[in-house]
């Protein structure tokens, strides 16, 4: 009872603290906002529309999730706050999952903001809605672990969100939101199947467009697997330099 209470409490306090802090709205919300915006309007026509959602969905879940994780991580880190967290009576684990699942909401939310001006010019009644969230979840998941992986490595929130921005454009164009990975050059194709977000818009794509590399369950395994390995690794990283 004593985990929850203190899970819920970390968790409460993001949500309070940090969802409205700028470097969450120009990064997690205006900038998904606006280039799904301008993606929609100078899209030729309904089929350009649905071709796009799916690496639209999967950008504003990766510039949300990061963005989230350095604001809360590098403010508390800064303000001292953070260390009175690694010496409560809760596990790293707890308080990895805290951490990690206002970043998650907050994806999913930004998620579904081009679902829903897409809406208004094309139909998604045929959508599988049910593979779409689980995908949507496990992108959250898995940009939110990247994200606090580097909010471990910063000190200020600028240099977080710097950090982020070396992974996040390059993702743009490698794991197939807007660029198809087939029309990717030879010696890119394997860097694209080493990132999870990959793997993610891929369910999106086929789901929405059925167009996709690889098959659901494929795709739902292997984000499971890049989620547990983050993990592991942004826990062993907070126990080698915060605690050790």
């Amino acid at each position: 009872m004593q985990t929850l209470i203190a899970f819920w409490n970390i968790l409460k306090k993001d949500i309070e603290n940090y969802y409205l802090k700028p470097p969450n709205i120009s990064w997690g919300i205006i900038f998904p906002l606006s280039w799904t915006l301008m993606q929609l309007i100078r899209s030729p026509g309904n089929i350009g529309i649905v071709e796009l959602l799916p690496g639209l969905m999967s950008m504003s879940v990766l510039f949300g999730t990061t963005s989230m994780l350095a604001v809360t991580i590098t403010f508390e880190r800064k303000g001292r706050s953070f260390d009175r967290l690694l010496l409560a009576p809760i596990s790293i684990s707890t308080l990895v999952f805290a951490k990690i699942l206002g970043a998650v909401l907050f994806g999913i939310v930004n998620a579904f903001v081009p679902v829903v001006f897409a809406a208004f010019f094309i139909n998604l009644s045929g959508v599988n809605w049910g593979i779409t969230v689980i995908a949507v979840i496990l992108i959250a998941i898995t940009s939110a672990l990247l994200g606090l992986l580097i909010a471990i490595s910063a000190k200020e929130v600028f240099e977080a969100q710097t950090f982020s921005n070396f992974f996040r454009f390059p993702m743009l164009f490698l794991c197939g939101l807007f660029v198809p990975i087939a029309k990717l050059p030879v010696i890119l194709k394997p860097i694209s199947f080493l990132l999870p977000l990959t793997y993610g818009t891929d369910i999106l794509n086929g789901v929405i467009t059925g167009n996709s590399i690889f098959g659901t369950i494929f795709n739902i395994f292997i984000m499971l697997v890049f989620a547990a390995l983050l993990f592991y690794l942004c826990q062993r990283n907070i126990k080698e330099k915060w605690i050790l």
